[in-house]
Parts: C-alpha cells; structure tokens; sequence
C-alpha cells in the first residue's frame, strides 16, 4: 500500500472453514499496520471465528437486510459513515468489489476475477501457480501483493478462558476423571455427501477407540448433522459394544460456532472429514486425522505440522463434485476403519512434559539478557533437570522474550543462548515469543499457543505435563493450556494464584512434581 491507512475494511470470506485459512492473512495487516482501526465485513457463521482476534477491532455483520440491490446501497452507506481508506478483499465474489465501490472507499485491493477488475483500485492477477498452492498462500499472496509483509503461515484461533473452562466443565460431567483419551469425531462436511466417510466405518472406529483405547469420543457438527451423528451411534450399538452411552457424548446441533471451537481445543485428537471443523482443530494445534476424497488435500488439508491426511488417491479423485458421479464413492469406500484406528493410536500424544519458563527459573535474570558473559545457569538446575528426564519427562523451554521487538535484545542471540541451553541442560525445544507485550499477539504468556505448537510437535500429553516458572503469568499459561502450574517463588502461595504448588527452587518443584506422579501411578494402580 502506498500511503499509510487509518482505517481498514476486510471483506471476509463465507466458508468457516476458508475464514480460518484467512487468518495469517489477516494477522500480517495488523502487523503491518498496528495503529490501523481493522474491520471486517463477514456472514454472521464466520465472524464469530474471530470474536477473541487481537487483529481485529470491529466487525460489521453481513446480514440479510443487506441482500438485494436496496440492500447493498444500505451498506454501501453504512460503510461510508465508517471513513474506510482501503478496502482489502478476501472474498473473491464480484459483490465484495461492487460494494467496496458504492462506498467509495478510495483504495480496494483484491484478486482480478469474477468480472470486477475494473472496480478495483488494485487488481492482483490470479496466477497458475498460486491456484496451485495451499489455500491458506492464496490469501497470503494477496496481501503480500499488497506490499504487506507476512507473517505466520498457521492460522491459531483465540479462545477466551471462559470459553476453555465451559469446554473442560462439561467434558469432565460427560467423562469424571482425566486418564483416557478423548477423541473428537466430526462425520459431516457441508460441500456434499462425496466428502464423508461412511457412517458404518466411523461406528467401527468408535468400537475401536472405546474397547482397544478406553478412550472417550465426543461428536460434533451442525444441526443439519445431527441425523447422520445418531445414525452413527446406531451403527455402533450393532457392533456388539454395551453401555456406549457413558463412553459417547453426542454434541451435533448443540453448540455455537465459539462451543465448538472451545469442545475441540480439550480433544487429544480429532477425527475429521474435509470440513470447516477441520480447519478449526488445526487452527487449534489439536493433532487432525482429515479424511479426503472428492477434494484436494495439497490445496484445502490441515496447516501445520503434527496431522495426517488419509485419502487413496484415486484416478477418479480429486472431482470436486459435491455428489459421487459413479454412485459410489470408492474414495471413501476403500478407507478402512482399521486404517483410521490404527493412525489414531499412532497420533495419540503419550508423553509427558514439563515446560520450563528461562529467565529466573533456569539462569538468572538479568532483565533482558543479551550476552553470554551474563548468562548464569542457576545452581543444581542440570541436577534437577536430569531427575526429571529419568523419570519420563520431556523438557521443553517457553519464554517471552519482549527484549527483541523493544530493541534490546538481538534475536540471533536469543536463538543461540536457547541452544546452549538445551545442549548444557538436557532441553528438547524452545519456543519463545518475540513480541511487544503491547502487540496484543497470540504467543506471548500466558496465551498458550506456545505449548500448543509444542505438543503438536513432540506429540506430547498434556494432562499429565507441568509448567515451571516464577511468574503468575507461568502458572496462568499452565491452567489455560489444561496442564498444571508450579510457581518458584519465596511469597506464601496467593488466593487466587493458579499454581497447584509455590516452590522455594527448581528442586523443590521438581521434587513435588515426582512425588505426585509417584502417587497417580499407584491410584492408576489400584484401579486396575
């Protein structure tokens, strides 16, 4: 963009499963325009995926009463009063361009197609190659060919703690205690019947989770899908399990689009046909078993790391038909549900951690440290470290490291004292947020993004991990994460603290830690 804009209108896109594909994009013009007053013009079924975005400001509802030529001139005005300098289009629709031209908004960016090029100020040609690309760089190469650097390539949905502790209340009155797995099931996909899986196959695979797992299963989906969730627990009575009832929890038409988001982030995995829930669960960093057929897994699949795409790659397929053209859909046909358990038990995140803050927990705090020459390793700290990794324990390092957008500390230095560190200490990985507490970003503590991404790629169990520090925002971060929090702190342990235990050192935090993971497995024990 050439000029600096005060204040920004996005025209969202009206698939949930593209509006979470639109976040990176999204979270790339905040970053290039912190000051900006953003908004976003979606359908009211997407806006709610960014009610908690710290990228946007306002959101203006795409309703009904805008439909229709009055209606559009209705919001033409409206957006007019509002003073927008540029529009950026995410909706491709020769609508978002039309509109964004009645309201004469001065600067309109987006893809030339469908017929609008002409009413667009800036018109980004639509490439071969990006066509190609996964669709999460279709709208990335949008902004960047505005001028606008990108960022993250993961979209990350913010959840707000109300949100996480409605999810884990509920879940804990369907399933008392915490010990199995949880699997979430989503059977449905909007576009068309081509794209689910067979109703059969998932009871097959629910018997599996339920008898070789002990693990639990949620469903979910639409209100439009909750036939096709009832069909499925029928199908699984027939497999000869008892008493399913206390094993399944049916949610399909029983939660907003903020419920579903909050029921998948509490799932060790998720099970998925190519959805919008699909998108959500890895905008989740929750590990997604996506299930493809008529569609193209290279161009829609889950982001990131951690999940796994199941398709047979047919020569009929992908035919982005909504309906089977053959009557049969082999595509989903040949996926076994022996095939689906069997990724599912090698997905299934088994191993402990603990998340260790570094500044005043493993070396000293020197307020922004960023030199070796001050680097200190606090006393016993490998001692200590090493206990924990005998007894099973991943260590993985998580830290804020504001010093870096503040122009105190260079980031190269932070990268290279982290890999000392875990080369001294015995640390698998650190994750560390770069960003202005200021920045309002996703990463920082005690946002749990960090240990997300963490668990993603080191498939890491949750419920049985700890976060160590010696903030609250540690312990903070270990409760909306769903792990728990030990504080290093010389202060009588606070009301309304999060931490479960206050510790006078390292030591003592991981002396508790042992003796109560000692006291599980023996209760484990006795269970059985």
């Amino acid at each position: 963009m050439a000029d600096t804009p005060e204040r920004i209108l996005i025209r969202g896109v009206n698939w949930i499963g593209d509006a979470v594909l639109t976040i990176p994009a999204i979270k790339s013009i905040r970053r290039a325009y912190p000051k900006a007053h953003i908004c976003l013009l979606a359908k009211p079924w997407t806006a709610e995926i960014f009610i908690a975005s710290p990228d946007i400001d306002e959101v203006i509802l795409y309703e009904e009463r805008f439909s229709g030529l009055a209606g559009k001139l209705r919001l033409a005005k409206l957006l007019r009063k509002n003073n927008f300098d540029h529009a950026i289009l995410l909706q491709n629709a020769f609508d978002a361009a039309f509109i964004t031209w009645l309201a004469r908004i001065p600067v309109r960016i987006g893809y030339r197609r469908d017929w609008r090029g002409f009413l667009l100020t800036s018109a980004i040609p639509v490439t071969d190659s990006i066509r190609e690309e996964h669709q999460v760089y279709y709208y990335l190469n949008l902004v960047n060919s505005a001028s606008i650097e990108t960022v993250e390539t993961e979209p990350y949905i913010n959840l707000t703690n109300k949100e996480r502790a409605w999810a884990r209340s509920l879940l804990r009155s369907a399933f008392p205690g915490n010990g199995s797995p949880l699997i979430g099931i989503n059977p449905g996909a909007t576009y068309g019947s081509a794209k689910r899986w067979l109703p059969e196959r998932f009871a097959e695979l629910i018997k599996g989770i339920i008898s070789d797992l002990k693990g639990h299963v949620v469903l979910v989906g639409s209100a439009a899908e909750v036939e096709i969730a009832r069909e499925i627990i029928a199908e699984t009575k027939k497999t000869g399990l008892n008493n399913i009832d206390s094993d399944i929890l049916l949610m399909s038409g029983k939660t907003s689009l903020r419920e579903l988001a909050a029921l998948i982030s509490e799932c060790t995995l998720f099970v998925t046909n190519d959805s919008g829930p699909m998108h959500m669960s890895s905008a989740l960093f929750v590990p997604t078993i996506a299930i493809f057929g008529s569609t193209r897994s290279a161009a829609t699949g889950p982001v990131g790391e951690g999940h796994r795409v199941i398709s047979k790659g047919l020569s009929c397929s992908p035919c982005m038909e909504r309906e089977c053209p053959e009557g049969h859909v082999r595509c989903m046909a040949d996926i076994s549900a022996g095939e689906v358990l069997e990724t599912v038990k090698n997905l299934i995140p088994e191993k402990p951690a603990v998340f260790l803050d570094k500044d005043g927990t493993l070396i000293e705090d020197k307020h922004y440290l960023n030199s070796f020459d001050n680097l200190v390793i606090l006393p016993k700290t490998k001692q200590s470290l090493t206990r924990l990794v005998k007894a099973g324990f991943m260590l993985i390092g998580i830290t804020n490291q504001s010093g870096i957008a503040r122009g105190i500390v260079d980031e190269q230095f932070v990268k290279d004292s982290n890999t000392s560190l875990k080369e001294k200490l015995g640390i698998e990985d650190f994750f560390y947020c770069p960003h202005h507490p200021d920045d309002g970003c996703s990463c920082r503590k005690p946002e749990p993004l960090m240990i997300r991404k963490a668990c993603l790629r080191h498939r890491i169990n949750l419920r049985r991990s700890y976060v160590i520090g010696d903030k609250e925002s540690d312990v903070l971060l270990a409760h909306n994460a769903g792990a728990t929090g030990v504080l290093l702190s010389s202060t009588p342990l606070l009301e309304d603290s999060s931490a479960s235990y206050i510790a006078e050192n390292l030591d003592d935090a991981v002396g508790w830690i042992l003796q109560r993971e000692s006291e599980e497995v023996s209760a484990r024990q006795n269970a059985l």
